[in-house]
């Protein structure tokens, strides 16, 4: 028996921009990463996705980034530690807020772009990220990837729990990294090359880097990107293969 959560970042959209269809992907996933204003997301976008999840059975986590909303959070920082933390602990402030009045917990924490790169592989980036969700809530779940992972010694050192993140629509490098955006191999295009990449991970705790070689991968979650051209039909498809192959969609524990 094969079981794994189906995760996806949502709550993107702002204004009059809307950047994924939270609703159609909230039916298809088991937890959701919900951006918190600074990447993408708007009071408004957040009350909705909450929500939403609470709807559909779908776990809450925190989706913080650096404060780089034209960016998307996917230009790289640079921010002293406390002034790092703030912005992290500001994130998961609001949106407890909306959480709580839902009746929900924020299960998991999950940082974005930029953040959530440079957090894989720095430290000071890391301990910031984990310390200001210690003093939050210390039963809050890190996500992390990558094989060498600053972020989950961190958030061993502050005594929160872990759980390992494997990108569906990402390619590797042979460390466990990703491959930077940009660059060939960065993304998986074909939708039926990156349902089998997944279903390998799974069953067989390895994906092929862009090398060629097969390397280890621990995928307690799959993360699909909710602001893809085809997310919605890329996420169905997953579900669909997952019932082929007598894999359960749950949420972690």
């Amino acid at each position: 028996m094969y079981r794994v959560d189906l995760n996806s970042d949502l709550g993107e959209s702002f204004g009059n921009w809307t950047i994924e269809a939270n609703d159609q992907v909230l039916r298809y996933v088991s937890s959701a990463n919900v951006a918190c204003g600074l990447h993408g997301g708007d009071p408004v976008v957040m009350r909705h996705t909450v929500e939403l999840a609470k709807k559909y059975g779908v776990g809450v986590g925190v989706h913080p980034s650096y404060p780089d909303l034209q960016g998307f959070g996917r230009r790289k920082m640079i921010m002293k530690r406390d002034e790092l933390k703030d912005f992290i602990t500001y994130q998961i402030g609001a949106l407890y807020a909306f959480a709580k009045k839902e009746g929900l917990p924020l299960r998991h924490i999950s940082a974005h772009g930029a953040l959530g790169n440079v957090a894989q592989v720095d430290q000071m980036t890391a301990e910031a990220l984990c310390e200001a969700t210690a003093e939050f809530d210390p039963s809050i779940r890190v996500l992390y990837y990558g094989g060498n992972s600053a972020l989950k010694a961190a958030a061993e050192k502050y005594g929160l729990p872990t759980v390992s993140l494997a990108f569906a629509d990402r390619g590797y490098e042979e460390d466990g990294n990703l491959v930077p955006r940009g660059t060939p191999g960065a993304m998986i295009e074909d939708q039926n090359e990156a349902v089998a990449r997944v279903i390998r991970m799974i069953k067989e705790g390895v994906v092929t880097a862009r090398t060629g070689k097969d390397i280890p991968i621990k995928a307690d979650t799959v993360l699909v990107h909710g602001d893809g051209a085809h997310a919605v039909e890329f996420v169905k498809a997953l579900r669909e293969a997952f019932d082929k192959e007598g894999i359960i969609v749950k949420a972690f524990d």
